[in-house]
């Protein structure tokens, strides 16, 4: 892709770790200006600080703190012309053992703040002449996920919420798309496999082999394989690619 993103302003939530960490690293490898946003500024720093970067501290379910993150991106690198919305939560459960407060967590994370993310940075995306949009979404988007009802419902909703603007905002210069993993080799599958492990009693190894088959692969996916996906994405010739679901799962959703 050479330098075709040269100088342009990428804001990436949930930044620290996993595919933000990646997409951060692929993304100013292709000349961006790259902010990354994320509750824990540990490691949005560390990897602010290989890419030369900036990293600003923030719970994207507070709106406050999010309004406050983006106006501190636009002081230091200018409008947000590429927003990669990222950030996201997954809890397990039976449906019968599912809470109203881990419903509202999940649903406030990964499709709540989607929403204010969007609303925070539409002026500046549609002001750009190529103002790109791509929301991190899941293959429990495309089909239902038992024991995690609340995670499915909030990511079927994230591609509601993306095709919606798509359609919206066709005619402009901005684009809005979703890729959609399947079980990718981040610290959130770790958190999965620890979930399995403690609910079933099988060993980590176990529990991981579980979470693996769960892709028709039987493979993890690489987060520099959806970095990759994200960055096409946001080429200035991907243009009329919008309103996609683009699924990277190994052939899950096939």
């Amino acid at each position: 892709m050479g330098s075709a993103l040269e100088g342009r302003h990428a804001l990436i939530t949930g930044g620290g770790t996993g595919i933000g960490a990646a997409t951060a690293e692929r993304l100013a490898a292709e000349g961006a200006r790259v902010t990354l946003l994320g509750r824990r500024i540990e490691p949005l720093e560390a990897i602010a600080d290989e890419i030369a970067g900036a990293a600003t501290q923030c719970d994207v379910t507070d709106p406050g703190q999010l309004a406050r993150a983006f106006d501190i991106a636009r002081a230091a690198y200018g409008p947000i012309e590429l927003l990669i919305v990222n950030a996201g939560i997954a809890e397990s459960a039976p449906f019968r053992k599912m809470t109203r407060e881990s419903w509202d967590r999940i649903v406030a994370t990964n499709l709540t703040a989607a929403f204010d993310c969007a609303r925070a940075a539409i002026g500046d995306l549609l002001g750009s002449e190529n103002g790109r949009l791509v929301f991190v979404a899941s293959v429990a988007g495309l089909k239902g996920v038992p024991y995690a009802a609340h995670y499915a419902a909030s990511k079927h909703g994230l591609l509601g919420l993306m095709r919606s603007l798509a359609a919206e905002y066709a005619k402009s210069n901005l684009t809005v798309n979703a890729v959609c993993p399947g079980y990718v080799d981040t610290p959130m599958t770790d958190q999965s496999v620890a979930r399995v492990s403690a609910i079933t009693g099988r060993s980590e190894g176990d529990s991981r082999g579980i979470i693996t088959d769960m892709n028709a692969s039987g493979r993890l996916v690489d987060p520099q394989a959806v970095a990759q996906v994200i960055a096409m994405l946001c080429l200035p010739l991907s243009r009329d690619i919008n309103g996609a679901a683009i699924t990277i799962d190994g052939g899950t959703a096939a």
